[in-house]
């Protein structure tokens, strides 16, 4: 089991880079959609501090 931790300024999770809502609804997505996400996720990790993902 993993556990997300967000981060307070981008509202994303340290880890996964997905939001609040989209962790807690992820099993109700559909595939399409749960695609377009994590087709956005790389791209979502500029938009955190680097100094909290260690480096």
């Amino acid at each position: 089991m993993q556990v997300c931790i967000v981060d307070g300024p981008s509202g994303l999770c340290l880890g996964c880079y997905r939001t609040l809502q989209e962790i807690g609804g992820w099993s109700a997505l559909t595939d399409d959609r749960r695609a377009e996400i994590t087709a956005e996720l790389p791209s979502r990790r500029s938009r955190i501090d680097p100094g909290k993902l260690g480096g």
